[in-house]
Parts: structure tokens; sequence; C-alpha cells
């Protein structure tokens, strides 16, 4: 009986299809950084973060939209603070991350980690967990 259980189980923790579609292919900023971010359950990339000018680049829905950055708080790195929000109509995203810098990466890093938080009015807020690479610009010598 149990065998026939656990089938019926699995279903119902199945998560929901995510809110998040992909953004596509981003080309590097021409000046300052963006951190690129894919959702760690599937490796679409579903998030870009420019520095400059701060914006978040998202497709809820399927439907590609940019936010501006409406406040931060926390020491980030690479033009980055550690929480930054955004908005766009009634959306708000939250976006924390972590930039860890390493030796083999050049004009970039590496998030070490990131969730990032949307809030609409009349839904449910989503937390999603991302992993991502910064790339910047190329400083000239």
């Amino acid at each position: 009986m149990i065998a026939l259980l656990l089938p019926i189980a699995l279903q119902a923790v199945t998560p929901a299809p995510p809110m998040l579609g992909p953004i596509g292919r981003q080309a590097l900023p021409a000046k300052g950084c963006a951190a690129y971010l894919w959702s760690i359950a599937d490796r679409q990339l579903v998030a870009m973060a420019s520095a400059t000018p701060a914006t978040l680049r998202i497709a809820p829905e399927g439907k590609v939209a940019d936010l501006a950055k409406v406040g931060e708080a926390g020491v980030g790195d690479l033009g980055f603070a550690a929480s930054t929000s955004y908005r766009a109509g009634d959306m708000t995203a939250t976006l924390d991350l972590t930039i860890v810098r390493q030796q083999a990466l050049t004009d970039g890093a590496r998030v070490g980690s990131a969730t990032l938080r949307i809030d609409r009015p009349g839904q449910d807020s989503v937390i999603l967990p991302l992993a991502g690479l910064v790339g910047c610009a190329h400083a000239a010598p």
C-alpha cells in the first residue's frame, strides 16, 4: 500500500513552474559591470543586474522587463551593493549578492551566492536561489 501512495505523494510536492522565464543572451556592458544570474534549478539565464545604469532585467511570465534601482544596503563589490531593491510598476524585486573575486577571473568575479525576491500586490512573493558571474567592461590600459 505504501508503494502505491509514494508516487502520489511525490507528485504533490513537485514545485510549480518558475515565474521567471529565460532572458536570452546578454552582452557585456559598455562600461561598468553586470551580474549574469541563472536559475540553480535549470541553469537558464533568468536575470541580469547592471551596475551602470543600475537596472535589473528579468522575464516574469516570459516577458522581459527592466526594473530601475530604488534602494541599496550593505557593502558589495564591483559597483553592486550586498542587497539592491528594484521597481517597475507594481513589481518590486530585491537582489542579494555575494561577489567573490578569484585570481583566475579577469574583468569580473564569481557570484558566491544570490537570491532574488519578487513581490507583486495580490500575489505570493517568490524567492529564487541563483548562481552567476560578474562581467565588467575591459578597462583601457
